[in-house]
């Protein structure tokens, strides 16, 4: 059996602590025994951004923000689909994540920090978003573990009634926000719905093979 191998801690603000593990050639995200995430199963977080770009797709100077850094999936998928035009913001409330990402998992990022359209925003997205009026055509949230959250109690926030209102605001006419979640939640999907968007519901896999458990992403269009 390949042993776990601890390489780093941080403290979540409000929250608790995530330990950055490495398994042989994997690298895992983990709070307390949960696995927030993991190098082996990126798929669901790539389909986060292709699928959310793809529902701009066209937009002269689109400007995305993607809500959590992880492991750099999305982030690297939303570079490898939008054009030489586009920004893309990453909102990362643990700077340490950051840290890794230049170091212990360097090799994952795929130079997605240095890439000239990207710009790193450490702080909490749900307060960058009420700062940003019209500002984004694309809000792409994977933070926590979706709407039922484990690693800070304020990212519920992101997910009431209020903080969806919030990213109605802060997107442009036409805007996308979509919300990755690790398991379905109905009392979520209608908020969402009753927050004055066109929600649509898509059942993904974790791995980029089709394979692995089944993950959900939301995609509210702003009218």
């Amino acid at each position: 059996m390949i042993p776990r191998e601890t390489l780093a801690t941080a403290l979540v603000p409000g929250g608790e602590q995530l330990r950055l593990v490495r398994r042989g050639q994997d690298h895992i995200i983990m709070l307390d025994r949960n696995e927030l995430m993991s190098s082996r199963m990126s798929g669901s977080e790539e389909a986060l951004a292709h699928m959310g770009c793809q529902r701009i797709a066209g937009r002269k100077q689109p400007h995305v923000l993607v809500g959590g850094y992880g492991m750099g999936f999305t982030l690297r998928a939303c570079l490898a689909v939008l054009g030489r035009d586009a920004r893309v913001t990453v909102a990362e409330i643990v700077p340490e994540i950051i840290d890794w990402a230049k170091g212990p998992m360097a090799g994952l990022t795929a130079g997605g920090i240095d890439d000239p359209r990207t710009t790193i925003h450490i702080g909490d997205v749900g307060a960058l978003i009420a700062a940003s009026p019209g500002t984004f055509d694309a809000i792409l949230l994977d933070v926590d573990n979706g709407p039922d959250g484990l690693s800070r109690q304020g990212n519920d926030a992101l997910y009431s009634h209020a903080g969806l209102a919030r990213a109605r605001m802060a997107l442009r006419p036409g805007g996308t926000l979509a919300v990755w979640s690790a398991a379905p939640d109905k009392a979520f999907a209608r908020r969402f719905a009753e927050s004055g968007y066109a929600v649509e519901e898509v059942e993904v896999r974790a791995r980029s093979n089709g394979k692995g458990p089944r993950h959900i992403i939301w995609f509210g269009r702003r009218g």
